[in-house]
């Protein structure tokens, strides 16, 4: 459920998609997203690894070493850059706030970007 609701989000709080072709207009920080920045990339990967895990993959492992990889670095290079340009000071206190990978256990309000 995780995938439905993210896409949801994406189109009715941030007016967009999760595409990089077509991204969001504004902050889409509710659900999931007031936990970890990237909730899709973290159930796939938790998916992944709990598959290597079941099955004693050493080669699923090595795919979700690369796929976190992967991720991580347009994360860091593209993503975060381009959204911070788009988003402005609001995008920079959900990053500042929120963890791109390890959900926080406090949902994110937006109160550490006022004030």
């Amino acid at each position: 459920m995780i995938l439905p609701d993210s896409f949801w989000r994406f189109a009715r709080e941030g007016l967009g998609s999760p595409a990089p072709v077509y991204p969001t207009e504004r902050l889409a920080a509710t659900g999931r997203y007031r936990h970890v920045r990237n909730p899709m990339l973290v159930a796939l990967l938790a998916g992944t690894v709990g598959q290597a895990l079941w099955l004693a993959s050493g080669a699923l492992a090595i795919y979700a070493a690369a796929v976190a990889l992967a991720a991580h670095l347009f994360l860091r290079f593209c993503e975060e850059p381009t959204l911070r340009r788009a988003l402005g000071a609001r995008d920079e206190a959900y990053c500042a706030a929120l963890p791109r990978w390890l959900p926080r256990l406090a949902p994110w309000r937006g109160e550490e970007s006022q004030g």
